[in-house]
């Protein structure tokens, strides 16, 4: 049973109690990212979540860290283009102890300017170790290609150039500005007990932010290329096409849809691409909603010389589903993996704690798993069918590779 609870000032509490096991998570989630920044700013969000770790009015990053080591916990945090997350996972009886250290980090930060010159070059570091990873810096590229100069094209980590004028005044402001009570929603699940909801609402009931209110401009889906040449053993190929924004009724036909398209062995890509014709070891899809749009995206990576091969069998597996659609079987076997994933995947109380903290966020609704069932058997052949038909035409394209250029 999820419990739910509206502080004074509009933060949000949502706790689901679950006696069966000794741990509890707690998750501080904000609904900014690098959607919410400008160009200047861009890569804030994500320098934030690097700060909260470097020093409080009452601790050092040190005994932060060793806060949570001393009673055999984790804590860790990251950064999307619509919401930032804190999050901590401790034995249940230090619940209040790991509450009163998130509440400690996020109102009580430093900024320290020793502190944000050495983090920043760590986030230097960070983006150099991404430059080297060709398969993630081709999804940034998607991105870009798709949203042009949209801040869903931002990338999350942001650049050197913007990451050199930020200042302990700029991460104060961002602070004050953003996150502000109303976007902000503290989600527990656990074995714990309502108590915790009034020490919750203690450290987060009554503060203030400020009144800045960014609006957000749906993007447009644009059909362009962006190319990198860089050294690589393979060539690193996404392809992207117009999805659904979240809470979009057609959501869990697209779940399935993508399920049968890439999600286990007996996929149609893995068959196709891997199974059937060699073509790469690594090729998946995937589904990204944003408030008010999405993406989908299909990833493959080949020797260059195969790069064609790759491009044309994607193209004839999208081509076919469209044509001829999908089969019961692949229907059945895809809802019936759905549901087991779904009932496997909350099974550890961090993964209740980010479901929730992220639909009371995004959606401000909780179903049940029995209303999400019920969802997923609604799902048909033609509503499947439907959609791959309404998604699988347009598309944008990013390519890493040795290739000096690329004619698609």
């Amino acid at each position: 049973m999820i419990k739910k609870y509206t502080c004074q000032n509009g933060v949000r509490i949502v706790l689901e109690n679950i006696p069966t096991v000794r741990s509890a998570a707690i998750g501080v989630w904000i609904k900014t990212g690098s959607r919410n920044e400008t160009p200047e700013l861009n890569g804030v969000s994500h320098f934030l979540e690097h700060m909260f770790f470097k020093g409080t009015t009452k601790r050092n990053a040190r005994e932060i860290a060793e806060s949570f080591d001393s009673v055999g916990g984790q804590v860790n945090a990251f950064t999307s283009k619509e919401y930032t997350c804190y999050y901590a996972k401790v034995m249940d009886n230090h619940a209040s102890y790991a509450l009163e250290i998130l509440a400690d980090m996020f109102f009580n930060s430093t900024f320290d300017e020793e502190e944000l010159k050495k983090e920043k070059n760590v986030v230097y570091e960070e983006i150099k170790m991404y430059e080297d990873t060709p398969d993630d810096i081709v999804h940034d590229l998607l991105s870009q290609a798709v949203y042009e100069k949209h801040p869903l094209g931002y990338p999350i980590l942001g650049t050197e150039e913007t990451l050199e004028t930020f200042n302990s005044e700029t991460l104060k402001k961002y602070v004050h500005d953003m996150y502000t009570p109303d976007k902000v929603v503290i989600s527990i699940a656990g074995n714990v007990d309502e108590k915790l909801i009034s020490e919750v609402e203690s450290y987060f009931g009554s503060y203030q932010g400020g009144e800045h209110r960014l609006e957000l401009v749906k993007p447009a889906f644009h059909e362009n290329k962006i190319t990198r040449k860089k050294e690589t053993e393979q060539a690193h190929l996404c392809l992207g096409y117009k999805g659904l924004e979240i809470g979009n009724e057609k959501t869990y036909s697209l779940i399935t849809l993508n399920n049968i398209l890439w999600g286990s062995m007996s996929s149609r890509l893995f068959q196709d691409v891997r199974e059937q014709r060699g073509l790469a070891y690594s090729v998946y899809s995937y589904h990204s909603s944003y408030q008010d749009s999405g993406l989908v995206t299909v990833y493959g990576g080949t020797g260059t010389s195969q790069l064609e091969s790759l491009y044309d069998t994607i193209q004839e597996t999208l081509d076919t589903l469209k044509r001829d659609g999908i089969t019961e079987k692949e229907l059945r076997n895809s809802k019936e993996q759905l549901k087991g994933s779904l009932m496997l995947s909350l099974e550890s109380t961090n993964s209740r704690m980010s479901r929730n903290g992220k639909n009371e966020l995004m959606l401000g609704e909780h179903r049940s798993l029995d209303d999400i069932i019920v969802k997923i058997d609604e799902v048909t052949e033609g509503t499947v069918n439907e959609l791959a038909n309404q998604i699988f035409t347009e598309h944008s394209l990013s390519l890493v590779s040795p290739l000096e250029n690329w004619d698609k």
